[in-house]
């Protein structure tokens, strides 16, 4: 019992020291705590973006559902394209088509089948305009392909609507905002592209980081885009969702065999087509975004390595200035061992500040972050555990080649330092 209390009066002792060391010596502990702040500033900032854009993308893929996946006429490639058929084969690929829509939507396997097709446009509104607006043409079958949101006040364009290419028009409501301000726009006229377009109803959805946050948005039935806003086809793309109790894997065997079918290729052939699944999304996501991500965090180890340079040298000079005094305490029958620990103590005290700093400014950030943008920081309870152990390491690390050095002077010769 004894021995525990002089150890937590040792400790007490250290860290009592260690802030005395600080108010004396402002500016250097100030350094030093800053380049251990900014190291686990970092790290939390990215930890919590990281975190909070993972979700995000996991949510926003979740939302067209587990087993949906794609058909497009371009595939997800990092291989060279310079232009050629040699390296950008896929540029021969015929478009895809309504038809191919209605021919998938037809298979036993195939709940659903839907086309998309994105552009921008400006939208004008009397005397309000609004440049470069997201326009997503769909199908009428958008809603069940799209992902979560609902239409209040109005509708959704019917399948005669979309088939015939009406020029009717569904907005969310930041869109709303921005052309009709307070006033209701149901069945009012906007310009997309200088067209008319019947406003049918306002569209509501969480923004996420995919869809890029909540801004203007317009959609229209597909048809309608390409009579009259002239869209470019080739970029067309399709959703299919597998009927319940169909696997994904069952359901892309048939829609491989029906697109190869209509497109009248050889048993030999490759398929001009591509499947897109949604793990293959995933994957782009983190060749895309892993690599960021290294990056930002090999920068907080290097903050960290820079704070970590600063408490050698500030505790370097401390043992300097403090020779006298460590001969004194060591000829007053304090050991090496003591020495040892009261300087270490004192380094993981720097770096333990510099850390909550560091933590709290960085939480502060992730929350800005999620109420500011569309990704959902948070600050996980690992990269807590991570920074606090973080600095309590770069501490004792940093903070040994001193304290070893003050603990080994010799105290008659540290009695007699001028």
């Amino acid at each position: 019992m004894a021995n525990l209390q002089q150890r937590l009066h040792v400790l007490r002792e250290g860290v009592t020291i260690a802030l005395d060391s600080i108010r004396a010596n402002k500016v250097r502990a100030g350094l030093t705590i800053l380049g251990i702040a900014v190291g686990v500033f970092v790290v939390v900032v990215i930890s919590a973006a990281i975190h909070g854009i993972n979700a995000s993308v996991a949510k926003d893929l979740e939302s067209t559902g587990p087993t949906t996946f794609f058909v497009s006429r371009f595939p997800i490639s990092f291989e060279a394209c310079d232009g050629t058929d040699e390296t950008c084969k896929f540029f021969r690929n015929p478009r895809l088509t309504l038809a191919d829509v209605d021919a998938l939507q037809r298979l036993p396997t195939v709940r659903t089948a839907g086309a998309r097709l994105d552009t921008q446009r400006a939208i004008a509104y009397k005397d309000r305009r609004i440049r470069s607006v997201d326009v997503n043409a769909f199908t009428g079958n958008w809603q069940q392909i799209d992902g979560g949101g609902d239409i209040y006040p109005g509708r959704n364009f019917t399948q005669n609507e979309a088939t015939t290419g009406e020029r009717v028009v569904v907005i969310n409501d930041e869109l709303a905002k921005q052309a009709f301000g307070d006033s209701d726009p149901l069945d009012k006229t906007i310009e997309i592209g200088d067209v008319p377009f019947k406003v049918l109803g306002i569209y509501h959805y969480q923004a996420s980081f995919l869809s890029g946050g909540n801004k203007p948005r317009a959609i229209v039935p597909i048809e309608s885009a390409r009579k009259h806003l002239k869209v470019n086809w080739n970029d067309i793309g399709i959703a299919v969702i597998p009927v319940a109790g169909v696997t994904r894997a069952e359901a892309i065997d048939d829609v491989i065999a029906s697109m190869r079918g209509r497109h009248a290729l050889r048993p030999s052939s490759e398929n001009d087509f591509a499947i897109i699944t949604q793990d293959q999304l995933f994957e782009v996501y983190n060749k895309i975004f892993g690599a960021f991500f290294l990056v930002m965090l090999v920068l907080s180890a290097v903050g960290l390595i820079v704070g970590g340079v600063g408490v050698i040298a500030i505790m370097m000079i401390s043992v300097t200035e403090r020779t006298r005094e460590i001969g004194v305490r060591k000829a007053l029958g304090a050991t090496r061992a003591t020495i040892l620990w009261q300087f270490l103590v004192e380094a993981v005290t720097l770096t333990g500040i510099g850390a909550i700093i560091g933590l709290v400014c960085g939480t502060g950030v992730a929350v800005l972050i999620k109420s500011l943008t569309p990704v959902a920081a948070s600050v996980p309870p690992i990269a807590v555990v991570a920074a606090l152990a973080t600095s309590c390491v770069t501490g004792v690390l940093f903070g040994m080649l001193p304290a070893a050095k003050a603990a080994k002077l010799d105290p008659v010769t540290a009695l007699r330092y001028e």
